[in-house]
């Protein structure tokens, strides 16, 4: 897979408030999509993930900052790098622009969980194995 990985987003309306500026929930929401896609993208879609094999990637830190406004019919443009693979978490940071210019940015910190116990687990090999490449891409980039 490319890196950073790159996917868009429409601000659509129910994202933003009254005045039509984005909505900072919505950016959370439309943040743990574009993850989703991210992973599928890995090779690991949460559906088989969460309903067959029992496991997910909860997210156990956030932090976020806001640069610019965002508005209504708007065009997000997410870059998605992996910073650093742990033995059960990956730290990953979000770049969101608009036709180039920043708007936000968050590192959001994802721990593997067996989803029945509801405990971190290390990453099963061949997760560990893209992570890892993700990380090698970026060196190489």
């Amino acid at each position: 897979m490319d890196m950073p990985f790159t996917t868009t987003r429409m601000l659509n309306f129910g994202d933003c408030d009254i005045s039509g500026t984005a909505y900072f929930p919505s950016y959370l929401n439309i943040l743990n999509g574009v993850n989703e896609e991210f992973w599928l993208n890995l090779g690991f879609p949460w559906a088989k993930m969460i309903w067959e094999e029992r496991w997910g990637t909860p997210t156990v830190h956030l932090a976020s900052n806001f640069s610019s406004p965002s508005f209504f019919g708007e065009e997000l443009t997410f870059a998605v790098t992996v910073m650093k693979v742990g033995k059960s978490s990956v730290t990953l940071q979000h770049d969101i622009s608009c036709k180039g210019e920043k708007r936000w940015d968050s590192k959001q910190v994802l721990a593997a969980s067996d989803l029945d116990k509801h405990i971190s687990i290390p990453w099963p090999e061949p997760v560990r194995i893209a992570l890892m490449a993700c990380l090698e891409a970026q060196s190489q980039g």
